[in-house]
C-alpha cells in the first residue's frame, strides 16, 4: 500500500472521528441547553472551529438531524437488546449503567419540550422505533401480542416521555436540569410499579376491556 493511500484513509478515519465528536458533543449541548444554543459553543464544546461543524453538517439544522439520527438509532439498539433478551442480566448491566445514556434521554427531552415541526418528527421516529422493537420481543416470545400494535406503541412512548416532563414541571424549576438526577429518581419512583405493570398487568378480571371491545365493536348512536 502506498504512502500516499495510507496518508488518505488515515484522513478518513480522523474526518470521521471528528464528525462523530462534534455530534456527540451537540448531543450533550442541546441536552443542556436547549436548541438555542449556538454552533460556537457546540464547536468549543468539541475542540473544534465553528467552520469545522458547519463543513462536515452544513449547518446548524443538518447537525440536529444528524443528532435525532444517531439519538433514535442508540435508543433503538438500547431498547431491541433488552425487550428480545431472555437472560435478566442484560437488563441488570442496562439499568447499572443507565447514566451512560442520560445526554441521549436529554436530547429527546429537550425536543420533545421544544415542540414544533422538528419535535413531531422526532417524536415519530420514537414511536416507530417503539413499535419494530415490541414487535421484534414478540417474535421472540418476549412480548405479548397486541390488537393494534401501533396504538400500544404510542401509548408507551407517551407513557414514558409523559413522566418525565411531569417529573421536571413540577420538581425541577429553572432552565438548568440535572438530567443524571432526573434519571435517578425516576428509577426510583417508577422501574417497579412499570415493571410490575408490564409483568403482571394489574387488573384480575377482564370486565373493563370485553365492556370496550364490545362498545368499540358496535357502539351506540350519538343522542340528537
Amino acid at each position: 500500500m502506498s504512502s500516499a493511500k495510507r496518508s488518505d484513509e488515515s484522513a478518513g478515519e480522523s474526518d470521521l472521528t471528528a464528525r462523530a465528536r462534534i455530534r456527540d458533543a451537540a448531543v450533550t449541548c442541546f441536552g443542556q441547553h436547549g436548541f438555542d444554543v449556538s454552533v460556537r459553543a457546540i464547536a468549543e464544546q468539541a475542540g473544534v472551529s465553528p467552520g469545522l461543524v458547519i463543513h462536515h453538517f452544513g449547518s446548524k439544522a443538518g447537525l440536529r438531524q444528524a443528532c435525532d439520527d444517531h439519538v433514535v438509532g442508540i435508543i433503538n439498539e438500547i431498547k431491541t437488546e433488552s425487550i428480545t433478551s431472555h437472560d435478566g442480566q442484560t437488563f441488570l448491566h442496562q439499568f447499572a449503567t443507565m447514566e451512560e445514556y442520560t445526554p441521549l434521554i436529554a436530547y429527546a427531552f429537550r425536543s420533545v419540550q421544544a415542540g414544533g415541526p422538528l419535535a413531531v418528527s422526532l417524536y415519530e421516529r420514537m414511536v416507530a422505533d417503539v413499535e419494530r422493537y415490541l414487535a421484534a420481543g414478540e417474535a421472540e416470545g418476549t412480548i405479548r401480542p397486541s390488537r393494534d400494535p401501533a396504538k400500544r406503541a404510542r401509548w408507551m412512548a407517551a407513557n414514558s416521555m409523559g413522566s418525565m416532563l411531569l417529573q421536571v414541571t413540577l420538581y425541577q424549576t429553572g432552565p438548568d436540569i440535572d438530567f443524571s438526577q432526573l434519571m435517578r429518581t425516576w428509577s426510583e419512583e417508577y422501574m417497579l410499579p412499570a415493571l410490575e405493570l408490564y409483568t403482571e398487568g394489574l387488573l384480575t378480571e377482564r370486565t373493563m376491556l370485553d365492556a370496550y371491545l364490545l362498545y368499540v365493536s358496535d357502539p351506540p348512536e350519538e343522542s340528537r
